[in-house]
């Protein structure tokens, strides 16, 4: 990034300042820690109330700030939530130095997952937003680097949306400005994602979690390759997890439109970035990727949509084969 951006930057932040402070502030001291609320209370309504005596406004006036500040933030998120490297020339610094991936996955510039966001739906529009979590969720689809920034998001579609239906909406829309990776690099992905060039799942069948893998090691060279697949996607679960153990509010949005809800989505999806960047240290980032479990999106997947994975692309199976050899090559040389 060049000094001139960096000035940019630093205007643009103390142009929002008060904004974001405000955000901070509202939510932090008169939502989340209201005594007047439980814990799995955490939302819009009492925190309203005490945020307008405490700042002598009215509840439209925080409300209409509030918008104002998410407004403010999703508009800069233009420039936060994308790739450090957009030619995506280097090799990421995190797998150059972890000889776990190091040359194997030298080619790999992100990986893309979705999460499920607990959405506050009326109850006669709740269905479409009902999947298999049994309870009104927004479906986001989100693209991280290997330091756990997000370098593109995808919010606001309805809890029922497959992953896979987000995701080939994502590519087909020319506005949608997605990352979409140069010719020989490529993104992990899970087997629920249709396995085309760039983009890069598991060999089905055999164990897909590095977790299934405890007590008994990978035993083939399909296994091999799926144990070090899984363990270099768990970067995206641990960046979800560090973003969700940060913003609170995520957990429970009830007062806010459903619009609202999507900007909070991108608006903490951007105030995640600007810590990562700029923060010495955050506590919510330290997340041991052993602790990542295996979602439930990660082990279902329908019928249909299983159909739809059926042809895989031969570049991306050439480049799965390549790795998987490697990955035997280097275990045979360290058990020699």
């Amino acid at each position: 990034m060049s000094e001139k951006d960096d000035i940019e930057d630093e205007i643009y932040i103390r142009s929002i300042q008060f904004n974001t402070l405000l955000i901070q502030h509202y939510y932090e001291s008169y939502v989340h820690k209201n005594s007047c609320m439980t814990s799995s209370q955490t939302g819009h309504g009492c925190g309203n109330m005490t945020a307008r005596e405490r700042f002598q406004h009215s509840g439209e006036t925080v409300s209409r700030y509030f918008g104002k500040a998410l407004d403010m933030l999703c508009s800069y998120g233009e420039k936060m939530i994308k790739p450090l490297d957009p030619e995506f020339e280097s090799v990421a610094p995190e797998i150059m130095r972890d000889k776990r991936y190091m040359p194997h996955f030298k080619d790999c510039i992100g990986a893309i997952d979705g999460v499920h966001i607990p959405a506050s739906i009326s109850p006669q529009h709740q269905i479409p937003f009902i999947g298999r979590k049994g309870i009104p969720t927004q479906n986001v689809m989100a693209v991280c680097d290997f330091n756990m920034q997000f370098t593109f998001v995808c919010a606001g579609w309805e809890g029922s949306a497959h992953d896979t239906r987000v995701f080939q909406s994502v590519l087909r829309n020319p506005n949608s400005k997605f990352p979409k990776p140069p010719q020989g690099k490529y993104y992990v992905v899970d087997a629920g994602y249709p396995q085309m060039n760039g983009f890069l799942g598991p060999y089905k069948g055999p164990k897909q979690h590095f977790q299934e893998y405890r007590g008994q090691g990978p035993r083939n060279e399909k296994e091999v390759f799926n144990q070090a697949h899984s363990s270099l996607r768990g970067v995206i679960e641990r960046t979800f997890g560090a973003w969700k153990k940060k913003w609170h509010i995520l957990r429970n949005m009830e007062g806010f439109s459903f619009k609202k809800q999507v900007k909070i989505v991108i608006a903490t999806m951007t105030l995640h970035n600007y810590i990562r960047r700029h923060a010495n240290h955050d506590r919510h980032f330290d997340i041991d990727e052993n602790s990542v479990g295996i979602s439930n999106d990660e082990m279902e997947m329908d019928d249909a949509e299983e159909e739809n994975h059926g042809h895989v692309a031969q570049e991306m199976e050439a480049i799965r084969k390549e790795i998987a050899q490697s990955l035997m090559r280097a275990r045979g040389t360290a058990n020699f």
